[in-house]
């Protein structure tokens, strides 16, 4: 029974299983992931943004898309190791610290900056923000659960969404090389052992999200890891397809022969003695 994505036959028995099998065994693992990015974002993320929020002066908004700030700038309001917020209205850049991450508020738009470069965006000017500690604290205390929760959920769901589309581009592939290398394996079961193979990868995933929260790895070394994971899953899959059994070709009969003609009988009917002569 297919139930283990861990070892090449693990992987290749899910070519013959049903879909809900493997639906269910990526279940279990997207559930490990969610969980892992999850934890990550509540212990790189969540403690800086609450030191953040209770570092807010007593009065200031964003109204029209324009940040009022009573205080001096550029300052910093809190910094970690993965995530760092200041208040920079010109983005002059003047706070640039360690972190992996930082949030910059700005006059007209918050800068988000990290080792790809940064990003602008605007404020929405349709809504006003209360961005002062005394309406911006217990905001956070009520809706960080809630938030901790979306992240959960949508990693939950994007991953099974992302496995079910990444499966139906790699069928395609993993069926012309099965068939190559003479496997009994159709469509769907290329799309099933591709899906399952996926999972191994996942897994890598996982632990390297996990710990990069916990300062094991950096920026740089969780994204090689990130990339790894493609890498792993393609080796299961080339192993699962040299796992699956391959093609019985039957072997043909002489088809004039008696055995042939009639595959029940035994025997040849051969003659014992003479036809002709008058049983006693």
């Amino acid at each position: 029974m297919a139930w283990q994505p861990f070892t090449p036959r693990g992987v290749a028995q899910f070519a013959a299983t049903a879909n809900t099998r493997l639906l269910l065994v990526q279940f279990f693992f997207a559930l490990a992931a969610a969980a892992a990015v999850t934890w990550t974002f509540h212990a790189a993320w969540g403690g800086t943004l609450a030191q953040a929020v209770a570092a807010l002066p007593e009065r200031s908004e964003i109204r029209a898309g324009r940040l009022e700030w009573p205080d001096a700038s550029p300052r910093l309001l809190a910094e970690g190791r993965c995530l760092s917020v200041s208040v920079d209205l010109e983005h002059s850049g003047a706070l640039r610290g360690g972190a992996h991450v930082q949030l910059e508020l700005g006059r007209t738009s918050v800068r988000i900056v990290s080792l790809f470069g940064y990003w602008d965006l605007p404020y929405p000017k349709e809504f006003i923000f209360a961005l002062n500690r005394t309406e911006a604290w217990p905001w956070w205390g009520a809706w960080f659960p809630v938030i901790l929760a979306t992240v959960f959920i949508g990693t939950l769901a994007g991953l099974l969404a992302i496995w079910a589309v990444l499966s139906w581009f790699y069928a395609a592939p993993v069926w012309l090389l099965a068939f190559l290398a003479d496997r009994a394996m159709g469509f769907p079961g290329a799309w099933r052992l591709s899906g399952a193979a996926q999972m191994p990868g996942a897994l890598l995933f996982a632990l390297g999200i996990g710990g990069y929260g916990l300062g094991i790895f950096d920026l740089v070394q969780g994204l090689v890891l990130w990339g790894a994971h493609f890498v792993l899953s393609w080796g299961y899959m080339i192993a699962g397809i040299w796992a699956v059994p391959r093609v019985e070709r039957g072997g043909g009969n002489n088809p004039f022969t008696a055995d042939a003609a009639d595959p029940t009988s035994k025997t040849s009917p051969a003659s014992k003695g003479n036809p002709f002569k008058s049983k006693e």
